[in-house]
């Protein structure tokens, strides 16, 4: 399997995951703004080889096995500079997960950054339905969902870094994801 394309939006350069990544996302990730709402399989506090680890052990090798496309989020205007992550999964009720850095949250980055991914995963991967689980007090990313016609399906417990919450489950089809881009 070949590595996901470099994707680009009017912000951002979305550069396929490489293990070059690891010492700048080990500087950015392990902030609690960051994990607080992460599933609790992310160690925490953060080992000092997380990311190397994480990348070489688990995203790499997914990514090679074509079960899952991992992009890192750069500024087009600062390109070598790593701000954030957006996965695609082929696992069940786990399509799509991301992450960015504080000083770049509030901003509509991830929108913009769901946009492009949520193409590639109905248009080139042609995907039928896309499942993103997240927990419920994480309102900027329950408000990415929403903007992006998202509905909620179903709610259950959940266990995450900062502890037990409810967890989310939000859900597009192929069908209401196309009249959805055809509207805007």
């Amino acid at each position: 399997m070949h590595a996901p394309p470099t994707l680009q939006t009017q912000r951002l350069i979305l550069q396929p995951l490489s293990l070059a990544d690891a010492d700048a996302i080990q500087q950015r990730f392990p902030h609690w703004e960051v994990v607080r709402y992460l599933n609790d399989v992310v160690p925490w506090p953060y080992p000092d080889d997380g990311a190397l680890s994480y990348l070489r052990d688990v995203a790499l090798p997914a990514m090679a096995r074509g079960e899952e496309w991992h992009w890192t989020l750069r500024l087009r205007t600062r390109p070598e500079e790593i701000i954030g992550s957006i996965s695609l999964m082929d696992h069940v009720d786990n399509h799509r997960g991301f992450w960015l850095s504080p000083p770049w949250q509030g901003q509509g980055l991830m929108s913009e950054a769901c946009t492009v991914v949520d193409a590639y995963w109905f248009e080139t991967l042609g995907r039928e339905v896309m499942r993103v689980p997240k927990a419920a007090p994480n309102a900027g990313s329950r408000r990415i969902s929403e903007r992006g016609a998202m509905r909620l399906v179903s709610s259950q417990e959940g266990s995450f870094v900062g502890g037990k919450f409810a967890c989310d489950l939000w859900e597009i089809t192929r069908e209401q994801w196309l009249a959805h881009r055809a509207r805007r």
